[in-house]
């Protein structure tokens, strides 16, 4: 290749420069003897891997990295969201991630401060606390390597896992080509008992509670203005109106007497609280809050306050790539974004990790049940949306009793304070028997 080109130089510059043709050969000669020894040296040590050139030098794995698709299992419970914030020094999974892929030798040691030069790309980007399953990032990787998923889940925290690298196409965007998103929710099902109920955690679902909850989930289906279900957006607004394919509920099931179930969304895209929002209106209707006509109404031009569901039971189930895989997912060269051979790994995943964190959670802190206790007092009274909100009595009561509760325990707290300081002031001043006696 290098004799090839110094060959060309030559023959080029005879017809162009004759006068100056022994020179200019003389020059390449020279070139073509340096670059024959960068080859030896340098080029031979990146195909093998782990043989040093003559100077020393290390052989790094990132030299000849193309764009690959990770695909990623992850529990974000005690995570501050899926991107990377390490300059505020805050634990994100982008953050682990790239600092193992540091660490194992598989991306350059500079871009993990800047990811973007290894054309850094997430799927979809998740709050604080929210889990995936299967979720996809795409940057530049070594291709072929059959030790990079083993090495990068010993380097891993446990409740991160790497399931698979899959080599993808030059251009590819994870953000862009993702056609859906799937999102779980994993909830108990006193959420939905009758406003007449008591709501306790003893409480258990019937068939015909789970039908009028997938009764009521079915009115989300298709296109809409989810203005109200998100902040910062106008009635009418083109980027709040989305698609949502698919809103059902599952059958429930017991563990540590507690019920569950589990509601499964499906979207094009879906917008900050929007799942959440959904769910807490969907808990409003169901419970007798408020009528089943009023989800009609927030898709309109009124403004609606929406109560906004826990954020401890959301997961992020899958990102589907239908388009991109049928484009070249069987094109011989590269590989169908596909969970298939993985999916026992990921279930497990599900089940022993994800799934079992949130159960215990809500298990210790009552999440949803306190959650539940404030709901009663929401309003769904729609308003124009220059309009400030008005807050319902039982709101105002319940603020009042925080605000006196809290001015209580800052004047304990004061006094407490004052009386330790004077004791402290009195021991000091005050002489001792031993001093009395002498």
């Amino acid at each position: 290749m290098i004799k090839n080109i110094v060959n060309f130089s030559l023959n080029r510059s005879n017809n162009l420069f004759p006068s100056s043709y022994k020179l200019v050969r003389r020059m390449m000669t020279s070139t073509e003897d340096c670059l024959q020894n960068v080859s030896t040296d340098v080029f031979q040590d990146e195909k093998n891997g782990d043989v040093k050139g003559d100077d020393g030098r290390e052989v790094y794995k990132w030299k000849n990295n193309k764009k690959m698709a990770c695909m990623l299992s992850f529990s974000g419970k005690d995570y501050m969201g899926m991107q990377n914030q390490r300059s505020q020094g805050l634990k994100t999974i982008e953050g682990e991630l790239l600092e193992a892929f540091t660490k194992g030798g598989f991306i350059d040691p500079e871009w993990l401060d800047n990811p973007q030069k290894a054309f850094f790309q997430r799927a979809s980007r998740t709050d604080k606390g929210v889990s995936a399953l299967k979720m996809i990032i795409s940057l530049k990787l070594p291709p072929d390597d059959p030790t990079l998923v083993p090495e990068m889940n010993a380097i891993l925290p446990p409740d991160i896992r790497l399931q698979s690298v899959v080599r993808v196409t030059k251009n590819f965007n994870c953000k862009s080509a993702a056609d859906a998103r799937t999102y779980l929710y994993l909830t108990p099902t006193f959420a939905f008992s009758p406003v007449t109920d008591t709501i306790s955690e003893s409480w258990r679902s019937t068939p015909e509670t789970i039908d009028n909850v997938n009764k009521v989930l079915k009115t989300f289906n298709g296109s809409h203005y989810f203005h109200n279900y998100t902040s910062g957006k106008l009635p009418l607004e083109p980027s709040s109106r989305r698609h949502i394919y698919e809103f059902t509920c599952g059958q429930p099931f017991e563990n540590d007497g507690l019920e569950y179930c589990i509601l499964k969304i499906k979207g094009q895209s879906f917008m900050l609280h929007q799942i959440r929002k959904m769910i807490g209106m969907t808990m409003a209707v169901v419970r007798g809050h408020t009528s089943l006509s009023k989800i009609e109404e927030t898709f309109g031009m009124d403004r609606i306050d929406i109560p906004r569901a826990p954020g401890l039971g959301l997961v992020l189930d899958e990102v589907h790539f239908d388009r991109y895989n049928k484009r070249y997912g069987s094109d011989g060269i590269h590989e169908p974004l596909s969970w298939a051979k993985v999916e026992d790994q990921v279930t497990d995943f599900r089940d022993n990790v994800v799934f079992a964190d949130i159960m215990s959670t809500e298990k210790a802190s009552h999440s949803m049940l306190d959650w539940m206790i404030h709901l009663g007092m929401h309003r769904f009274v729609p308003r124009h949306f220059e309009e400030d909100g008005e807050s319902s009595p039982l709101i105002q009561a319940a603020l009042h009793v925080a605000r006196d509760t809290k001015l209580k325990d800052s004047l304990e707290d004061t006094n407490a304070n004052t009386a330790t300081e004077n004791v402290d002031k009195d021991s000091e001043e005050a002489p001792s028997d031993t001093s009395k006696n002498s």
